[in-house]
């Protein structure tokens, strides 16, 4: 079984916790030690960054970071020879999350062939129209990855069932219509949002993300789905730390506490 159902599959009765950072940052060699280190550390899942010179769903942190990380050498080819190392020691779901013309320069049946050799189970493309999802899902599906598929406060009821009826894994939500980066709190918008989402019952499950990075909008994330994901928060304690992922993960636990 894909490793992202049996996760949702095991874990019905707790919330998830998804971490998302930038292959290559701070430091070209830090990708397998801080996957390694967030699994020790408690971590469910964790999405890894492809750096792209135009990533334009990520706010001004994860912009630097993958900027940085072009500048350190890293490239999809490189990313998949650092996860083929570690690839026997590492149990939790992997999802790479990248744009599509990187993928589509590598070339699709390549890239899906590559995650499944290197132990990822899923991607997650922002910049992927849904037709041409329809038509990369065959040979997603060959290879056993997962694409997962975004929603907004702007996406339409029908669009999101039409979703859910042809995706498999999770649905991230976003919750909100702008760029990655952390909020204090989520508003009444955001919140009637997530309401609105849980009330459709649908059949996959949901993983929330972009602005998540203290206890209050993690609360309120974990309520409305399955789990939350934390990127930019998590991003800028890494740089903090000079890319030591142990001191990062402490200093996140702490912030979402408080």
């Amino acid at each position: 079984m894909n490793k992202i159902n049996k996760l949702f599959q095991d874990s019905k009765n707790r919330k998830l916790l998804s971490l998302y950072f930038c292959a290559g940052y701070p430091h070209l060699e830090c990708t397998g030690d801080v996957i390694k280190t967030l699994e020790n550390r408690g971590i469910d899942m964790i999405e890894v960054g492809v750096p792209f010179s135009d990533p334009m769903a990520d706010g001004p942190v994860i912009q630097q970071a993958a900027t940085q990380a072009l500048r350190n050498g890293m490239t999809l080819r490189k990313l998949f020879s650092q996860l083929h190392e570690i690839k026997d020691d590492v149990h939790i779901p992997l999802i790479l999350m990248g744009y599509l013309n990187v993928m589509m320069h590598y070339g699709f049946e390549e890239f899906f062939a590559s995650c499944q050799e290197c132990g990822v189970s899923g991607t997650i493309i922002p910049d992927l129209p849904f037709k041409d999802y329809l038509e990369l899902k065959p040979i997603a599906d060959k290879y056993d990855i997962r694409i997962i598929m975004l929603i907004t406060p702007e996406t339409s009821e029908e669009r999101i069932r039409f979703i859910d009826e042809n995706t498999d894994g999770f649905i991230y939500m976003v919750s909100s219509a702008s760029v990655t980066g952390a909020q204090k709190s989520f508003d009444d918008a955001k919140q009637e949002y997530f309401r609105r989402i849980n009330g459709m019952n649908l059949r996959n499950p949901r993983m929330i993300g972009f602005g998540i990075s203290n206890k209050q909008t993690l609360e309120a994330a974990q309520q409305s789905a399955a789990g939350a994901i934390i990127g930019s928060k998590f991003v800028q304690l890494l740089n903090d730390t000079n890319g030591d992922a142990d001191k990062a993960i402490t200093l996140l636990y702490n912030a979402l506490s408080n």
